[in-house]
C-alpha cells in the first residue's frame, strides 16, 4: 500500500486537473506515439506467436536428448534485463537495422517466445495425438488435422500467450530506447523522457494514466474473449520418440535452429565486446577495472562500482521479496477469509510497469517527513515490488498441493497448530525459496525502467550504465556495453539453470 498504491494515487492526484490533461492529450505529436506503441505490439505479437509455436510443439510433443536443456534455454531470453537483449541485437543486426521499428520487433519475438513455448506448450502436451490421429484416418490432410482439430484445443492458450506478449510489448523500455531511438519513441519511453529530460511531470503522469488505462481495457477485452476450454479431459501424455532417420534428422535440425536462435545474440555481445574498430582486442574488458578518476581511464564512469551496486541491490531486493512474499504466500494460502483479495493485491505490480512504478515513487515521495528519493533503500524496494510476484507465483503451488488431512493427522498426533503451521507448511518451502530467490536475483539485475527514476549518479547500477554506454559514440563505450552485458547474460544464465535443476518435472 506504501510503495505501490500511493505512488499511483499521487499519479492520479496529479492528472486531476482537466485542463492539464487536455493540454497534453492535444499535443500533436503524442497520438503519433500512440499509434506506434500499438502497431508494434501487435506485429511483435504476432511475429512472436508464428515464431514460438515450431519450439513449442518440438518441447511438448517429442522426447530426445537434450530436450529439459533447450527448454530452459529457451527460457532464458525471457528472464534477460532488456538492455542485454538490446545490447545483443545491437551487436548483431546491421547498421542499417539500427534505430527502425524492424529491430524492436525482432528484439521483442527473442524476448518473449519463451512466454508462447511455456504457455502453448504446456497444453500442447496434454492434447491426446489420438484425435489428430483420427481425424487422419477419415482423410484429412497433416495440416487440415492440424487446423480442425489440434488448433481448437491450443486457441485458449495461444490467445493467453498472445494477450501477455503483447502486454509486454505495449510496455516494452529497454529495448525501444536502445534500439528505436529518437525516432520511435513509445508511451513508456516518452514518459521517461517527459519526467528526466523536459520536467514535464504533469504529462508524465497523464501518459502514465492513460497507458494504465489502456492496458486495462485490453486486460478486460481479454478476459472477455478468451475461449473456454474444449470440454473433454486433458492429462499429461507421453512424447513421441523420433525413430526413423527422417523423424530424428527434422528433430536434430529444429533442436539447433531453436538453440541458435537464443544462443547466435548473446554469442553476438561476447564477439562484439573483443572486436574494436575491425581489430580483436580485449581493452573494452581490460578497461572495466580503471576508476574514473585515474588517468587513462576510458570512460567517466564507475564501472567496477555498478557491478558492486548491482549485487548490494540485489541482495537486497531479493531478501525483501522473500520476506514478504514467503508471508504473502502462507497467508494466501491458509486464509479462510481475504486470501483472495491479497493474492490480487500482491499481483497488482505485475500490471503496472516498472516505468509508472518508478515514476510514482519519484513524485510520492519528494516531501518531508517521506522525502526517500535519494534514499539507498527505495531502488530494491523498488525492484522487490515487481519481483514479489513471481515469489508469490513460485511459492503458491506447492502451498496448495498439500492434502488437507495432513494438518488433521497432525493434530491427532498431538501438534498445536502452530507447530501442524510450521513442520508442514514452512518446512516444505526449502526447495521453492530458493527457487524463488534465483528469480527474485534476476529480475532485480536486470530491472531498468524503475531504476532509470530512481539511481543516482554514482550508484548506477549494471543495466543503467549499460544503457548510457550505448548511447556514447565511438567503437570503445560499445564494446564496453557489450562485455558487461556479457557478464550480466552469464550470471542470468546460471541463475536461470539453477533454478531448472530444482524443477523435478
Amino acid at each position: 500500500m506504501v510503495f505501490y498504491l500511493w505512488p499511483v494515487a499521487t499519479l492520479v492526484a496529479t492528472v486531476a486537473d482537466l485542463d492539464a490533461v487536455r493540454s497534453v492529450l492535444s499535443q500533436p505529436g503524442l497520438w503519433r506515439v500512440v499509434w506506434f506503441t500499438t502497431w508494434q505490439a501487435l506485429a511483435s505479437t504476432v511475429a512472436t506467436v508464428v515464431v514460438g509455436l515450431g519450439p513449442a510443439h518440438l518441447v511438448a510433443r517429442w522426447s530426445f536428448p537434450g530436450r529439459r536443456l533447450l527448454a530452459a534455454a529457451i527460457t532464458v531470453p525471457f528472464l534477460l534485463p532488456t538492455v542485454v537483449v538490446a545490447a545483443a541485437f545491437t551487436a548483431l543486426l546491421p547498421e542499417r537495422l539500427e534505430h527502425t521499428a524492424t529491430a524492436i520487433i525482432i528484439a521483442h519475438v527473442f524476448f518473449n517466445v519463451a512466454v508462447v513455448v511455456r504457455v502453448v506448450g504446456g497444453l500442447w502436451s496434454e492434447v491426446p495425438p489420438d484425435l489428430t490421429a483420427a481425424a487422419r484416418t477419415l482423410g484429412a490432410s497433416p495440416a487440415r488435422a492440424s487446423w480442425g482439430v489440434t488448433l481448437p484445443l491450443l486457441r485458449p492458450a495461444i490467445t493467453a500467450a498472445a494477450t501477455i506478449t503483447f502486454l509486454f510489448s505495449f510496455t516494452s523500455f529497454g529495448v525501444v530506447q536502445i534500439l528505436g531511438g529518437p525516432r520511435h519513441p513509445t508511451i513508456e519511453v516518452e514518459i521517461a523522457r517527459r519526467a528526466t529530460q523536459l520536467g514535464d511531470v504533469t504529462g508524465a503522469a497523464v501518459l502514465s494514466m492513460m497507458q494504465l488505462a489502456i492496458l486495462g481495457v485490453l486486460v478486460a477485452v481479454a478476459a472477455r474473449w478468451q475461449p473456454r476450454p474444449v470440454g473433454m479431459a486433458l492429462a499429461p501424455v507421453r512424447r513421441r520418440v523420433p525413430t526413423t532417420r527422417r523423424q530424428r534428422a527434422g528433430i536434430r535440425a529444429a533442436a539447433l535452429a531453436a538453440a541458435a536462435f537464443v544462443v547466435v545474440p548473446l554469442g553476438a555481445l561476447v564477439v562484439g565486446s573483443v572486436r574494436i574498430d575491425r581489430r580483436w582486442t580485449l581493452v573494452a574488458w581490460t578497461g572495466l577495472g580503471r576508476p574514473a578518476e585515474r588517468p587513462g581511464a576510458s570512460l567517466p564512469l564507475d564501472l567496477i562500482g555498478s557491478v558492486r551496486t548491482s549485487a548490494m541491490i540485489a541482495a537486497a531486493a531479493t531478501t525483501i521479496s522473500l520476506v514478504v512474499g514467503a508471508s504473502a504466500a502462507l497467508a494466501i494460502a491458509s486464509a479462510r477469509s481475504g486470501g483472495r483479495a491479497l493474492d490480487v493485491g500482491v499481483m497488482l505490480p505485475l500490471g503496472t510497469s516498472a516505468v509508472t512504478v518508478g515514476f510514482g515513487m519519484l513524485i510520492a515521495f519528494d516531501r518531508a517527513p517521506v522525502d526517500w528519493r535519494g534514499a539507498p533503500w527505495l531502488v530494491p524496494v523498488a525492484h522487490s515490488l515487481i519481483a514479489i510476484p513471481f515469489v508469490v507465483r513460485t511459492l503458491l503451488p506447492t502451498l496448495r498441493s498439500r492434502p488437507a488431512a495432513w494438518g488433521d493427522a497432525a493434530a491427532t498426533l498431538g501438534a498445536t497448530p502452530t507447530q501442524a503451521w510450521w513442520h508442514i507448511d514452512v518446512r516444505r518451502l526449502g526447495r521453492p525459496l530458493v527457487a524463488a530467490g534465483g528469480l527474485a536475483a534476476a529480475i532485480s539485475l536486470g530491472e531498468f525502467g524503475a531504476t532509470t527514476f530512481l539511481s543516482r549518479s554514482g550508484t548506477e547500477t549494471l543495466p543503467v550504465v549499460i544503457g548510457r554506454l550505448l548511447g556514447r559514440a565511438g567503437d570503445l563505450p560499445r564494446a564496453q556495453a557489450f562485455a558487461l552485458a556479457s557478464m550480466l547474460a552469464a550470471t542470468t544464465l546460471a541463475l536461470v539453470i539453477s533454478i531448472d535443476q530444482l524443477d523435478p518435472s
